[in-house]
């Protein structure tokens, strides 16, 4: 039996699941925000905002944007974000 080199174990698998959807999850409801405020013009600075994010996010994983080992503590973060968005998309459609 080969050794599989991409995976860490199943809980580095499910980690690295979570963050693929919260960054995806986080990427839309920013976009949200961004149309809220100021329509397409702010959509499109959230797209731009998005992609920075990503860049850093990758910068500060070792240049990999689902790296083998992801802590719990950057899953925590992304949750947050996740969290601060969804509640200010919430208060600007009311």
């Amino acid at each position: 039996m080969t050794e599989n080199s991409v995976s860490a174990g199943t809980g580095s698998d499910i980690r690295t699941l979570a963050a693929a959807a919260l960054l995806t999850y986080a990427g839309g409801v920013l976009l949200l925000v961004g149309y809220l405020l100021l329509s397409v013009f702010g959509a499109i600075l959230a797209v731009v905002g998005g992609v920075f994010g990503v860049i850093w996010w990758r910068k500060s994983h070792g240049d990999r944007v689902f790296p083998r080992d992801l802590s719990v503590k950057s899953l925590l973060i992304l949750v947050g974000v996740g969290a601060v968005l969804t509640v200010l998309a919430m208060a600007l459609a009311a």
